[in-house]
């Protein structure tokens, strides 16, 4: 009568990669007719996609690469610059860097939730959550260098890669998000949600770039109508003749949607702001 409790297990296999179990599991407490508490744990997982797994796109600057088999020694952007940058060169001062084949993303959460309802007018739904996630699914720029066999220390060629790659440290997520809806009368309502998400990188080390491509702050707002029944009259010769045109369930929604600029990463055609 008051608790609701469920489970739930799921397994994938893909092709590339191994087996991969996502356990889950939520309790639902109905505190009263009004006021819902809910609380739960999952986890889930996200495959690369084809492009992570297989691209090999040249857009002039550098190669977008997937990565099925892993990528060696690549040289950092930043040491490439450094080399350039000294009044004498020195090949010993660049710093390479291996890729690790890319895996599934993997996730585990836990969330709280409550709803309620107010005067019988006003219905609010709140959430909050926190994320772990390993093996975060981005990129990793660097180097593909060659040197000039007359001279060891000069640097004869470069090609630059932007490659699917994993986090190596674990990446945190946390968020919440409000609902509420009130009723005006018998057909009227006004809405308005609100939602925050943060990611954070957990040590500055890792090279990654996230493709996390969710704003920050967003927020709607809306008033709407519904079952909207009336009349209008027609025109007519004389008073007595009064003929009328009929609306039932009439409807109507107007919303205002204000979502914060925010950084995507991970389309090789749509990157940016």
């Amino acid at each position: 009568e008051k608790m609701k409790l469920n489970l739930t297990l799921r397994m994938d296999k893909n092709q590339n990669f191994d087996f991969i179990f996502s356990p889950a599991a939520s309790i639902v407490y109905n505190l009263s007719k009004d006021n819902i508490f809910r609380l739960s744990f999952s986890a889930g997982i996200r495959n690369p996609t084809l492009q992570d797994q297989y691209l090999y796109y040249n857009v002039g600057n550098a190669i977008l690469l997937g990565n099925l088999n892993g990528f060696d020694s690549l040289v950092t952007i930043e040491s490439i610059k450094s080399y350039f940058n000294e009044a004498y060169t020195d090949k010993n001062k660049l710093t390479y860097f291996n890729v690790s084949k890319i895996v599934p993303e993997k996730v585990k959460s836990i969330e709280l939730g409550y709803r309620t309802s107010l005067f019988d007018r006003l219905l609010v739904d709140a959430s909050c959550y926190f994320s772990v996630y390993n093996d975060f699914i981005g990129y990793q720029q660097g180097g593909d260098v060659k040197f000039n066999p007359g001279n060891t220390n000069e640097i004869s060629s470069i090609i630059f890669y932007r490659v699917a790659a994993n986090a190596i440290n674990i990446v945190t997520t946390q968020g919440l998000s409000i609902g509420a809806t009130y009723y005006m009368k018998k057909y009227f309502s006004i809405t308005g949600n609100y939602s925050y998400n943060e990611l954070n990188k957990k040590g500055t080390e890792d090279p990654i770039i996230p493709a996390f491509n969710t704003p920050k702050n967003k927020f709607n707002i809306g008033f709407c109508g519904r079952d909207i029944k009336f009349k209008i009259r027609l025109p007519s010769k004389s008073l007595e003749d009064k003929k009328y045109l009929s609306f039932n369930d009439f409807g109507f929604s107007i919303n205002y949607k204000w979502v914060q600029g925010y950084d995507f990463t991970g389309s090789p055609s749509f990157t940016g702001n």
